[in-house]
């Protein structure tokens, strides 16, 4: 084997993520690297926390980047809020919801599922039904922007009937932070998570989370100790807050360079705006992909701008399409997953990919490889 330095192709990341990523992001990335108690590292930190506290559109002091990919932070909040014998709502409507429950069972907690339809948002009368049927649930968890279907989910209304019921919340964002209206305070959301991979984008590997008092009191007053050292939100934030910082574990200096960086281009163009552009490009792209001839697998009013679920024409052969958008065009697109595996094409636009000028060229290199694949089938007939 020869040994030599890894250089990667140049690829337009329009899959579920990891997203493009900007030069000043991967600039600052190769910065000289600091001590993790260095007093100026310190320093960046408290600046991360309050750009997070931005975006998340919160005040929680305990809004920090756990070290670890999106399902880190998914963890740390079911390990710390999540005790034997609670009984935990999880609304499952794909992929990410399925893992809650898998959590939720490790932490020997009692998951109530709520069933949706693969592609359909949770409805809230579901969610009241079950409270209704199960009054001593202690935390209502579910995803707020489901990757696997491209489901944007009514959160604000999940949050108020879990409220209604003196219930926790724990929200899946990893696919909505930055790139659809997120107001944790606003809507009274008690744990989230996200990831920097998606419509930060930044490289993956760190995983923002914010927590309020009321969920914070849940974990003081555990009965049993957090199921995880590396993940014990009490452990975390000695080091994360406060004049002394107590060792916890090295930090991943240069990942949070990058997304310091990645958050302060995001305050520059302002959440609002962010918002804005993520929503008017998935127009863009529904439109032109309409004019295709593909549809979405999700009705209008429920569709994430981030990720758009398509669905794979019958005569179109879905690996076949992915790899020739690779190989012809240097496009990743993403597969379905689990009961969408083969019908349906995941389509991201998020952070540095969600550009009108990405828009124009991914609709131009589908309907050339759409009519290839059709001028195949029609010669081999």
């Amino acid at each position: 084997m020869t040994m030599t330095t890894f250089i990667p192709p140049t690829r337009l990341l329009m899959g579920p993520g990891p997203s493009p990523v900007h030069w000043r992001v991967l600039s600052a990335l190769a910065r000289p690297t600091l001590g993790h108690l260095d007093p100026i590292f310190l320093s960046l930190m408290e600046e991360v926390k309050a750009l997070l506290r931005y975006t998340f559109r919160t005040t929680n002091e305990m809004t920090l980047p756990i070290s670890g990919p999106g399902s880190a932070g998914m963890e740390a909040c079911f390990v710390n809020l999540v005790e034997p014998g609670d009984k935990v709502i999880v609304c499952r409507n794909g992929v990410f919801g399925t893992r809650m429950i898998e959590i939720v069972e490790r932490c020997q907690g009692t998951p109530v599922v709520i069933d949706v339809p693969w592609g359909r948002a949770v409805p809230p009368e579901r969610v009241a039904e079950a409270f209704q049927s199960h009054p001593d649930a202690r935390i209502l968890a579910f995803v707020h922007a489901e990757t696997s279907t491209g489901v944007l989910t009514d959160a604000k209304s999940l949050c108020a009937i879990a409220q209604q019921h003196g219930a926790l919340t724990i929200v899946d964002a990893v696919t909505s932070l930055g790139g659809v209206p997120l107001e944790v305070d606003g809507w009274g959301i008690d744990a989230v998570y996200s990831g920097t991979q998606k419509c930060l984008s930044c490289p993956p590997g760190l995983s923002p989370v914010s927590l309020n008092q009321r969920a914070l009191e849940k974990v003081r007053l555990r009965k049993s100790k957090v199921q995880s050292w590396f993940l014990d939100l009490s452990l975390i934030m000695d080091y994360w807050a406060g004049e002394q910082r107590v060792y916890h574990h090295t930090a991943p200096v240069n990942a949070i360079y990058g997304l310091h960086e990645a958050l302060l281009m995001l305050k520059q163009e302002g959440i609002k705006a962010s918002w804005e552009r993520h929503s008017r490009n998935h127009q863009a792209l529904r439109s032109g992909l309409q004019s295709i001839g593909l549809d979405y697998l999700v009705p209008r009013d429920e569709q994430l701008p981030s990720l758009n679920a398509v669905n794979i024409p019958a005569d179109i052969d879905d690996a076949a399409f992915r790899r020739a958008m690779y190989d012809r065009h240097e496009i990743e697109i993403g597969a379905g997953l689990g009961e969408l595996a083969g019908k349906i094409w995941r389509i991201g636009l998020m952070g540095e990919g969600s550009r009108s000028s990405v828009v124009e060229w991914c609709l131009s290199c589908v309907d050339a490889t759409v009519r290839t694949a059709r001028d195949n089938t029609a010669a081999a007939a």
